[in-house]
């Protein structure tokens, strides 16, 4: 980046999608995780929400989220397998204005280098806006793997949605 051009900070919303830990039967410990991961990225945490897996509720938690000026960045966790509720890929789906495939592929290619089970994993990534959405599996473990397969494209990728396009 040119001297003048300045770094954007990244602000970022985790959501966690979840029945249980919605109905608060469970802990949400893969949202824990998501939270200690933004923050070793030097993430300013502007809201933590956990939502069941409800589409509609879903759908519009993502929208008005991603759609808020402060916001750059939404990590969810949680709802992207192959159980009939993991409904967080096609909500994201309709949210997002672009697909940022690149994303969800290292993601999947690393966690298949541990688990064949991440090949079950439909999580996706996309921009709506000046906001980078991605999903991430709901398992506490991957959301540790994944998030650090992305983790070094952050900054750039939110400096790049900012307009900072100089290299």
């Amino acid at each position: 980046m040119s001297g003048n051009i300045s770094k954007i900070v990244i602000r970022a919303v985790a959501i966690t999608v979840s029945d249980r830990c919605a109905r608060g039967e469970a802990e949400d410990v893969s949202g824990a995780i998501l939270i200690e991961c933004l923050e070793a990225a030097n993430a300013e945490i502007t809201q933590k929400i956990v939502v069941s897996d409800d589409f509609a509720p879903l759908v519009e938690t993502l929208k008005k989220t991603a759609d808020r000026s402060e916001v750059n960045l939404l990590v969810t966790t949680g709802g992207t397998g192959f159980a009939p509720r993991d409904t967080t890929p096609e909500a994201t789906m309709q949210v997002i204005e672009r697909e940022a495939p690149g994303l969800a592929e290292a993601m999947r290619f690393e966690s298949l280098k541990k688990t064949p089970t991440a090949m079950l994993s439909r999580g996706v990534c996309g921009i709506r806006g000046n906001c980078l959405i991605i999903n991430l599996p709901g398992a506490p473990a991957a959301v540790r793997e994944c998030f650090a397969v992305i983790q070094p494209v952050l900054a750039h990728a939110i400096n790049l949605l900012a307009g900072n396009t100089q290299h």
